[in-house]
């Protein structure tokens, strides 16, 4: 998800490759990547960087906040042209265009114009979702519409721009990426008529369940298997709940409301119990799953108000979370317990739209 104005050279798609070479290894097809937690897998670690890095190829494109994804060779961006949010796919080893869709009527405000929901590639199919809540499978071999959904039309989602102070997704754009979960795709629809989360089988778009009744906020849903139950961990604008994969029933839910609802960060699981969220409002907070009988219980593992995170969702690696934290500080925070281990300043800008 992104909502901050993009810097003048945002506008050309720069790839460096750094002698890796495009391999299924390399694939980062969805949000945060294969895992949606931040890690890159089948690559190994850079000892070093060289000061100057050389592009392998450089495109110009149209404006948007979404993060490209790429597999198989095949880069997909969303991007906007001429009044549409459209989806553009580059071949990835030498950034020649390969197919450009439209798939909906752009949107803009203060923080600029264009897509804001980061696609997701699975198999031979891609996912695109528009700020306005069009949402479109498209065939990875040449962009065709294969099946759609429209969150207003279909369930009653009306998208208010920025007319209401409050409002999360139907304010700012319907920014959370969608989650593919075997053969089912999980969309966050943020219709407060019971489907706050709705599931699609993602080859034909045929609605498998829907569940609650928030509005969705920016954040993107995960899975997780918390308290030895799999389930999809959803952080809306109201709450943070996980819900049964197969049928949408609510496992556990905490209510958490922030200022207009603003809550752009992906949970983050740590273990087999614990979730960690955060808002530029009330800080972050980790929440433990136990099981009690048959039953899941939620409860606060911990609240460290004075790490009022905004845009960027920090990485775990082993029992730390690294990332942006208040002013300009990149900091590193012990998951245990939430506390600060260290801080670097002259990170960003010292804004609320501060974002990595």
């Amino acid at each position: 998800m992104r909502h901050v104005p993009p810097p003048a050279h945002l506008a050309h798609l720069t790839v460096l490759l750094m002698s890796l070479s495009v391999t299924q290894g390399a694939d980062w097809p969805q949000w945060r990547g294969i895992q949606r937690d931040g890690h890159a897998k089948g690559e190994q670690a850079l000892s070093t960087l060289s000061a100057e890095l050389t592009p392998s190829w450089r495109k110009s494109v149209g404006t948007g906040f979404a993060a490209p994804v790429v597999a198989r060779d095949t880069l997909i961006l969303l991007e906007e042209q001429g009044g549409r949010e459209v989806a553009h796919a580059f071949k990835a080893s030498d950034g020649s265009s390969l197919w450009t869709t439209p798939f909906a009527e752009s949107f803009s405000d203060e923080w600029g114009i264009g897509p804001r929901s980061t696609p997701v590639m699975d198999g031979d199919r891609v996912y695109v979702q528009s700020c306005k809540g069009e949402f479109a499978c498209l065939a990875l071999q040449d962009g065709r519409p294969l099946w759609r959904t429209d969150f207003s039309k279909d369930f009653g989602v009306v998208f208010m721009g920025t007319k209401v102070q409050e409002g999360a997704a139907v304010r700012r754009g319907h920014n959370g990426s969608a989650l593919i979960d075997e053969d089912r795709i999980v969309v966050p629809v943020g219709s407060t008529n019971g489907a706050t989360l709705v599931c699609f089988n993602k080859l034909t778009g045929a609605m498998l369940w829907r569940s609650m009744n928030d509005e969705s906020a920016y954040s993107s849903p995960i899975l997780a298997t918390l308290a030895g139950v799999p389930q999809v961990v959803a952080f809306t604008a109201d709450a943070l709940a996980g819900v049964n994969r197969s049928n949408g029933a609510v496992l556990w839910r905490v209510p958490i409301r922030s200022d207009a609802k603003r809550h752009a960060l992906s949970p983050v699981v740590v273990g087999n119990d614990r979730v960690i969220v955060a808002s530029h409002s009330f800080g972050m907070v980790c929440i433990r799953i136990e099981a009690t009988g048959s039953t899941l219980r939620a409860s606060t593992a911990w609240h460290n108000r004075t790490l009022k995170i905004n845009l960027s969702t920090p990485t775990l690696a082993g029992e730390h979370l690294y990332g942006f934290t208040t002013g300009q500080d990149y900091a590193c925070i012990r998951s245990e317990d939430g506390v600060v281990q260290w801080s670097q300043p002259g990170f960003g800008k010292g804004v609320k739209t501060d974002y990595a």
